[in-house]
C-alpha cells in the first residue's frame, strides 16, 4: 500500500506537487504565520501545515516564503498559486498547483463515521444509498462520504468563497471515484454543476482529492 504523499499524488492530476509533515511536531514559522493563543497541538499542526506547503511549493520551484493565514482562516497561498491542506492527529499532507481553479484535499482517519452525525452530513439519497451496501462498511463509506465533501467544498472555495453546509453537495462513490453535485447554485457554480474527485486508503487514512481545471 502506498504511503499517503504518494497515495495523494496518484488522486491528483500531473502538476499538482504534494508534501507531507508531522502535525505532532512544531516546525518553524515566519512572523507573517504566527498565531496567538493556539494550543501546543494546534500550532503543531499549523506549522506542520505551512511546512508541507512549503515542500509543495519548492517542487514548483517556488521560493521560500510565509503563506500567512486570512482573515476566514484560509492560508493565502503565493500569486498564480492554488493549494489546500489537510491534516489528522497523525498526518499533514499539502498540496500545491499553477494552472487549475480551485483545489481541494482532504484526510480522515479511516474509521467509521459516528452514527449521531449521518443526519448532520448525508442527504436522503446518500442515507438511501448507504441502507443498500453491505452493513460492515456503511460507517466506512459515510466517512468517505464526508471526507469527498470536504475535498469538493476546499475546491470550490477558491472559485466561490461561499460558505454552505453538507447539504448543499450531493456525492456518489463510483469505485475510486466520486462526483459531488450542487444542489443549489452558489458564485461560479449553478445548481446541478459537477465535481469530480478521487480518493483512496493508505496508513489508516481516508484520503480524497478534487482538482478544478
Amino acid at each position: 500500500m502506498p504511503d499517503l504523499a504518494s497515495l495523494a499524488a496518484a488522486l491528483l492530476p500531473a502538476g499538482v506537487m504534494v508534501g507531507a509533515a508531522d502535525p505532532q511536531h512544531t516546525y518553524l514559522l515566519y512572523p507573517e504565520e504566527r498565531i496567538t493563543g493556539a494550543v501546543p497541538a494546534r500550532l503543531a499542526e499549523y506549522s506542520a501545515g505551512r511546512h508541507a506547503a512549503r515542500i509543495a511549493l519548492a517542487a514548483l520551484r517556488i521560493k521560500l516564503q510565509p503563506i500567512p493565514m486570512a482573515a476566514d482562516r484560509s492560508p493565502i497561498w503565493p500569486q498564480g498559486v492554488v493549494g489546500s491542506i489537510t491534516h489528522s492527529r497523525s498526518a499533514c499532507l499539502a498540496a500545491a498547483a499553477r494552472g487549475v481553479r480551485g483545489l481541494g484535499i482532504d484526510l480522515e482517519e479511516a474509521v467509521p463515521l459516528e452514527r449521531d452525525l449521518w443526519d448532520t452530513v448525508l442527504r436522503p439519497e446518500e442515507q438511501i444509498w448507504l441502507a443498500r451496501q453491505p452493513e460492515a462498511q456503511r460507517g466506512r463509506l459515510a466517512k468517505t462520504v464526508f471526507s469527498a465533501k470536504e475535498a469538493a467544498y476546499k475546491a470550490q472555495y477558491a472559485v466561490s468563497g461561499a460558505l454552505f453546509g453538507f447539504d448543499t453537495l450531493a456525492v456518489v462513490l463510483e469505485g475510486d471515484r466520486f462526483t459531488a453535485t450542487f444542489r443549489q447554485a452558489v458564485p461560479g457554480f449553478s445548481e446541478g454543476a459537477v465535481l469530480q474527485g478521487r480518493w483512496g486508503e493508505a496508513e489508516g487514512h481516508i484520503l480524497t482529492a478534487v482538482a478544478l481545471g
